[in-house]
């Protein structure tokens, strides 16, 4: 009777050139769609054969790409603070989580129509999208938000806004560190300006805190 196959685990040069293999492809995808597996290949400075030892084809490395997107969108959902957050502040503290991973969400939607096919982007971006849209009706009954569209249309809009002020800054035609995007944010939900800004600044300076603290933890 045969043994069977035991896989061993990727060494660790293996594990670095898997790594800078999705960052390069995410990067090369993101400005170009149709990018080939051997232009990808040689931005990461690897050589074809390597890329294709990680990832056989190009639906294996769409597929890593999408499921190393839907691991960083589900951590960014899980991480709430304690208790319940008044819906304005959530909302902003959604943006700016989202805007850290920011270029994995972005990749996704562009390559939805020719690559993954949107039952597949949808299935990565759903918590992300069901979180908002939690957000969005929270804040609409508490009169925070405008209760004209209904949450899930409203958060469908917000997201394209935020898709393309992702893809101001990547083309280089606009400087953001998520502060401004989420202040947009708020203020197309319906939070007037001045109370957008003032809130967005509290949560970045909370987020700040803690990253400080993980820091020297």
């Amino acid at each position: 009777m045969p043994k069977p196959v035991v896989r061993e685990p990727l060494r660790s040069n293996s594990r670095s050139n898997r790594a800078r293999i999705l960052a390069t492809a995410r990067q090369e995808l993101g400005r170009n769609p149709d990018v080939t597996l051997e232009e990808i290949a040689r931005a990461a400075g690897v050589v074809r054969r390597t890329l294709f030892g990680h990832f056989p084809g190009r639906a294996a490395l769409l597929d890593a790409l999408a499921e190393e997107a839907s691991e960083a969108l589900r951590g960014v959902v899980a991480r709430k603070p304690d208790g319940v957050e008044a819906p304005e502040r959530a909302l902003a503290r959604f943006v700016l989580s989202i805007w850290s991973v920011g270029d994995r969400y972005r990749l996704l939607l562009a390559l939805a129509r020719q690559d993954l096919g949107m039952e597949r982007v949808s299935e990565v971006l759903a918590p992300a999208r069901d979180e908002a849209t939690a957000v969005l009706e929270r804040g609409q009954h508490a009169g925070v938000f405008h209760d004209h569209l209904p949450a899930v249309v409203l958060s469908s809009a917000l997201e394209a806004l935020t898709i393309s002020l992702l893809e101001s800054v990547n083309a280089g035609t606009w400087e953001d560190d998520g502060t401004q995007t989420a202040v947009a944010t708020l203020v197309a939900a319906g939070v007037p300006e001045k109370e957008a800004a003032a809130v967005v600044e509290g949560v970045a300076s909370e987020a700040r805190a803690e990253a400080a603290d993980a820091a020297d933890a």
